[in-house]
């Protein structure tokens, strides 16, 4: 059984998205065991207690150094047993101590078909204001596994949903989330927990 830690500081609807996928039998083979935040109110917090799962807040900015808040939320993890760190929403700019220590069990979902609309500053809604910006047809998320890069790590799996000519971001945000984001998180989980990929030459391969 795989010991999944899930990291968000906000509302956690993909945490939630993952939590239905456990519970519909998506998801088989592994359990959220934790959920982290760096905002005491995030409502993922919520989201997880409502299922019996430990909670906890570390903010960055508590620590003297971006190492020693690494090594404290390496050792809570540790402490949790966790085998998989899901970044969902994690708007922290990860130390790389524990980058290194998570190396090939930690991914991310990131609401753009990677590598566009990605890398430092891409995040949330400003994202898709860029994909509009541009006047992209198609969008999308994407699931990769971390590395020491910004959204640069091997590509797990990757959606793709029609921008329509009436979007606003909120609305390419929501239908990104509906028809891209809650489908393949839980869905890359599921292949780690059942030992379906592997990392090959930092390409994502199906065993």
């Amino acid at each position: 059984m795989l010991n999944v830690a899930v990291l968000v500081s906000g509302g956690g609807t993909n945490l939630q998205a993952i939590l239905d996928s456990i519970d519909n039998g998506t998801i088989t083979n592994a359990k959220v065991s934790l959920v982290v935040s760096n905002k005491p109110g995030a409502y993922a917090l919520e989201r997880g207690a409502k299922k019996g799962i430990a909670g906890t807040v570390l903010v960055p900015k508590e620590f003297a150094t971006r190492e020693e808040f690494g090594e404290v939320l390496i050792q809570t993890l540790e402490e949790a047993s966790i085998n998989l760190v899901v970044l969902a929403g994690y708007l922290v700019i990860l130390p790389e101590n524990f980058v290194r220590h998570y190396y090939g069990r930690m991914i991310n979902i990131h609401p753009s078909l990677i590598p566009s609309h990605c890398g430092a500053g891409y995040y949330g809604l400003k994202v898709h204001e860029s994909v509009l910006a541009r006047g992209n047809k198609v969008t999308g998320a994407t699931v990769h596994f971390v590395d020491e890069g910004t959204d640069s790590g091997p590509i797990i799996l990757q959606k793709a949903v029609e921008v329509q000519e009436e979007d606003t971001p909120e609305t390419l945000q929501k239908r990104v989330m509906e028809q891209a984001e809650w489908k393949i998180l839980p869905e890359a989980i599921h292949l780690i927990a059942n030992d379906k990929i592997e990392i090959v030459n930092n390409l994502v391969k199906r065993k």
